[in-house]
């Protein structure tokens, strides 16, 4: 098989980046761009097992779940620690705690689904005329879930909101802060509709269905706004992608994806930058804004992919 080339792993890298955590199926794109293009990316850019192209973009899934880390830093600091403090005096008291054990449970149904199912869909699905399906479905989920989702559970102003720290080890008045409450917020969700909505990651295995969309809109489904939906998506997301990295990682390192080494870093520090602005992004966009505009987006990219492979017979 061809090596990545440079120019390939930035535009990739980007493109990436941003679909990852946009509602728009990272991976959809990633087997849609190399049979749009054609030619030499054609060929180059084709997922199947021992793909240079695949080991290259676990790479970039990595870097993608580092910049979520980066960017959530203290909530992680804050959920770590809750976890280990719930381990050592074993209790669920705070809302880290609860937090933290929420987003374990949440995780782990798409943990063992990825583990069964990854490797069988992505051979029989990942292809571009079932990605382009996939992805005006997406669409279509997207803009039913605007129209057909519970309002959240509670209309009190988010400035008006009483926080309860009672829980915690002092009394000693502090500074609540926006992601603080936000967590608090997410803490009170019930084990079972943390783990229906960890769950709905696994549609993401489909080429097109996106995993933040996805997941986002079972919680908008369980009654949270749009804000604490796309926050709880991408920490759900980030154990997910890491832990994929760490299994499919080893690939990158074999000598026949030697040639594709330089390349994947370049487009991992693009893919990382590109996370970094989009999260950023993102969460000022979602705390007014809906899914609306994205669910065009796919829906028109996925009929229009559909017709050009009709059309030119490229797929």
């Amino acid at each position: 098989m061809s090596a990545v080339s440079y120019l390939e792993s930035i535009v990739v890298g980007a493109l990436q980046g941003v679909s990852e955590l946009f509602p728009v199926s990272s991976l959809g794109h990633s087997v849609l761009l190399p049979a749009l293009v054609g030619g030499s990316w054609g060929r180059d850019l084709s997922i199947g097992k021992d793909s240079p192209y695949l080991a290259v973009l676990v790479a970039m899934h990595v870097a993608t779940a580092i910049a979520l880390i980066l960017f959530f830093r203290r909530d992680w600091v804050r959920i770590v620690t809750g976890l280990w403090t719930s381990i050592r005096r074993r209790e669920v008291r705070t809302a880290d705690q609860r937090l933290a054990w929420l987003l374990i449970l949440a995780t782990i149904p798409v943990g063992i689904a990825g583990l069964l199912l990854e490797s069988l869909l992505r051979d029989v699905l990942g292809k571009p005329v079932p990605s382009a399906i996939f992805l005006a479905l997406n669409g279509g989920v997207l803009f039913a879930a605007e129209k057909f989702s519970r309002k959240p559970k509670t209309d009190v102003s988010r400035t008006e909101e009483t926080i309860d720290f009672s829980a915690e080890e002092t009394m000693v008045m502090r500074a609540v802060t926006i992601d603080e409450a936000t967590d608090v917020r997410l803490s009170k969700l019930s084990v079972k509709e943390a783990v229906l909505i960890g769950s709905a990651q696994i549609l993401a295995l489909l080429p097109g269905i996106s995993r933040s969309g996805i997941t986002m809109v079972a919680g908008l489904r369980r009654g949270l706004d749009h804000e604490d939906a796309a926050r709880f998506a991408w920490l759900l997301a980030t154990p997910v992608i890491l832990a994929a990295g760490a299994l499919k990682m080893p690939s990158l390192f074999t000598p026949e994806n030697k040639p594709s080494l330089g390349p994947a870093l370049v487009g991992s520090v693009v893919a990382f930058v590109a996370s970094y602005i989009s999260v950023r992004f993102l969460t000022k966009y979602f705390e007014t804004r809906t899914l609306t505009p994205f669910a065009i987006y796919c829906a028109v990219a996925g009929i229009g992919s559909l017709i050009f492979f009709a059309v030119s017979g490229a797929a």
